[in-house]
């Protein structure tokens, strides 16, 4: 997703009075960029970014099978997990925490058109900031743009997706046992909230991950566009 707000900065550049400013910048034999070769590298990174960080943890298994990003129970529910497993209930436990899983999964994918909508809104300072900021600024821009939208569209999906993947029927199984135990505290979680939380949490973390290599990792930047653009950043 960074390819997608550094390339954007070019764009956003090229529109500006203090483009050229910043392109004196760049080192001698990177040549100028045109109007098209801006406009064909912001595709290709935008292309590039949504694969490489959105549409992996759409996958089956892209927030389970990935322990940077996997959901774990909240606090009060890492009680009914382990009451859970000393009364045999193990296979009942697993399947609680996939399921969770599974409904971030399926938020994610409504995750492009906010990010790509971000990314049009960006304002020159924004892109200056980015692209001489620290090695998570374009997160922090794009948290800091997106959160409220993203918790607006996760929310439902999340809990529609509750259903869809059964996780309803698998928490109501779970909490309905575990509150049938003798002394224990009752418990009724709002899991859809916690979810779409640690589903958005998940997609910012993936994206600061890529963002730093893209910055310190030369062989990252897969285009001639995205090497000129952050030859400027290198010499900062």
């Amino acid at each position: 997703m960074k390819k997608i707000v550094f390339s954007l900065v070019a764009f956003s550049l090229f529109s500006c009075a203090e483009m050229q400013q910043v392109m004196d910048q760049l080192p001698q034999g990177t040549g100028v960029l045109s109007q098209a070769e801006i406009g064909n590298g912001l595709k290709e990174a935008l292309n590039n970014g949504i694969t490489n960080q959105v549409s992996k943890l759409t996958a089956t298994d892209g927030f389970f099978k990935n322990q940077a990003v996997k959901i774990l129970l909240p606090e009060e529910l890492q009680t009914v997990d382990k009451k859970l497993r000393q009364i045999g209930m193990s296979s009942l436990a697993d399947e609680g925490l996939k399921v969770i899983n599974r409904t971030a999964e399926d938020a994610v994918k409504e995750a492009t058109p906010i990010f790509v909508n971000a990314v049009k809104q960006m304002t020159f300072n924004d892109a200056k900031n980015i692209l001489m900021g620290n090695e998570s600024s374009a997160t922090t821009y794009l948290q800091n743009s997106t959160s409220t939208a993203l918790y607006g569209k996760f929310n439902p999906v999340i809990k529609n997706s509750f259903a869809k993947v059964g996780a309803d029927k698998v928490w109501t199984n779970i909490i309905t046992k575990y509150n049938s135990i003798p002394l224990v505290k009752k418990v009724n979680p709002d899991l859809t909230d916690y979810t779409t939380n640690k589903a958005m949490e998940g997609v910012f973390k993936m994206i600061a991950v890529e963002e730093k290599n893209i910055r310190t990792n030369l062989s990252s930047r897969s285009s001639d566009l995205l090497k000129k653009v952050f030859a400027i950043q290198d010499k900062k």
